[in-house]
C-alpha cells in the first residue's frame, strides 16, 4: 500500500511561498546593507571635510572658501537626512519580509507536522492489518491442523 498525503500540494504550495518569501527577505536585506553602507560612506565624508575645514581655519583661508565649504556641508547634511530616510524604510521594508518569512515558516511547519501524524497513522493501520492477517493466517493454520 502506498501512502499519499491529502495535504501534499497545498504543503508543496507553502514550500513554494516560503522560498519566494526568502528570497524577497534577501533582497530586502541586500538593499537595507547598501542603503546603511551609503549613509555611513556620507558621514565620514562629512566627518573628514569638518576635519579638513578645521584644520584650514588654522592656517587661514578666504571667506568664499569658507561659504564654500558651508554651502557643501550644508548640502552633504540635506544628503544624508535623506540617506537616513532611505535606511529607515529599508529597515523597514526588511523587518516586514521577515515577519513574512516567519508566518510562512510557521505554515509549513504545520504542514509537515500534519504530514508526520498522518504517516505515523498510516503506520499504524498497515500494523494492526498485517496483524489482523496475521491472525487470520495462525486461526486457518489452527483449523487445518484439527481436521
Amino acid at each position: 500500500m502506498k501512502h499519499s498525503f491529502k495535504f501534499e500540494k497545498i504543503l508543496q504550495l507553502r514550500e513554494r511561498e516560503k522560498d519566494e518569501t526568502q528570497s524577497a527577505f534577501n533582497e530586502a536585506q541586500k538593499k537595507f546593507e547598501a542603503a546603511a553602507e551609503k549613509l555611513y560612506e556620507l558621514l565620514k565624508k562629512k566627518e573628514e571635510l569638518i576635519d579638513f575645514q578645521e584644520s584650514k581655519m588654522v592656517s587661514g583661508f578666504t571667506i568664499y572658501e569658507i561659504q564654500h565649504y558651508q554651502q557643501f556641508v550644508s548640502n552633504l547634511e540635506q544628503t544624508i537626512s535623506y540617506q537616513q530616510q532611505l535606511v529607515i524604510n529599508a529597515r523597514n521594508q526588511m523587518q516586514w519580509c521577515e515577519q513574512q518569512l516567519k508566518e510562512r515558516n510557521i505554515e509549513v511547519k504545520k504542514y509537515e507536522k500534519m504530514k508526520e501524524k498522518d504517516l505515523e497513522r498510516f503506520k499504524e493501520f498497515l500494523l494492526m492489518d498485517e496483524n489482523r492477517e496475521m491472525d487470520e493466517i495462525s486461526a486457518i493454520q489452527f483449523m487445518n491442523r484439527g481436521n
